[in-house]
């Protein structure tokens, strides 16, 4: 697609707040929501297909659904929120105008417009020390404003991002079109959280 063509799609603004817990230690980002008509909640993570919150329901609690509800076919925000302000996790995205090149929420065809404020962040939030991003583009965001190479996936790297002293985890996408099951996602996963000093 040519850049006159990119030019008259539309823009869409990030539909989400930051969701940042008081004394938070870690930020979680992705790239960018999918369309609402692919959400079960208005959070992050909304796609009902997507295995973040699984991945979570694994590590934490031994149960893939823990956060799923069957009955209306959506995850407990209620619970989520309580169990991200528990373990200090932040959430937002790394982009926050972007343009669909296809109708669809796949990396691949996001041209990203505007990107995260890191120090937005730093400065509401000085307790971080740890971004943690799923999938190459989200990745090469961070590692693009800390001037890293954008790690491996399931390895780390330390940042210094205008004063501020973070480590960079890459972590394997939560969507089901990425090549990994459940089991080695929530394993991946839990390594990360062990080596922040998280008990799982």
């Amino acid at each position: 697609m040519i850049k006159t063509e990119i030019d008259k799609i539309k823009i869409e603004q990030h539909p989400f707040e930051p969701f940042l817990p008081d004394g938070a230690v870690m930020l979680m980002l992705g790239t960018f929501p999918p369309k609402p008509e692919r959400w079960s909640m208005e959070f992050y993570y909304p796609n009902k297909i997507n295995d973040m919150w699984r991945i979570m329901g694994v590590i934490f609690f031994g149960d893939k659904n823990h956060f799923w509800i069957d009955a209306e076919k959506r995850f407990d925000l209620s619970l989520l929120k309580a169990f991200l302000t528990e373990r200090k996790i932040a959430l937002y995205d790394t982009a926050t105008r972007v343009r669909r090149l296809k109708d669809n929420a796949s990396d691949k065809f996001l041209d990203i417009v505007e990107t995260i404020d890191l120090d937005v962040f730093f400065k509401k939030s000085p307790t971080l020390r740890a971004i943690v991003t799923a999938g190459e583009k989200a990745t090469g965001v961070i590692a693009e404003k800390a001037g890293v190479e954008v790690p491996k996936t399931g390895e780390v790297t330390r940042c210094t991002y205008n004063g501020h002293v973070f480590d960079l985890y890459r972590m394997p996408s939560s969507s089901r079109a990425y090549p990994l099951s459940l089991e080695k996602k929530a394993d991946a996963y839990r390594t990360m959280f062990r080596q922040l000093g998280y008990e799982v």
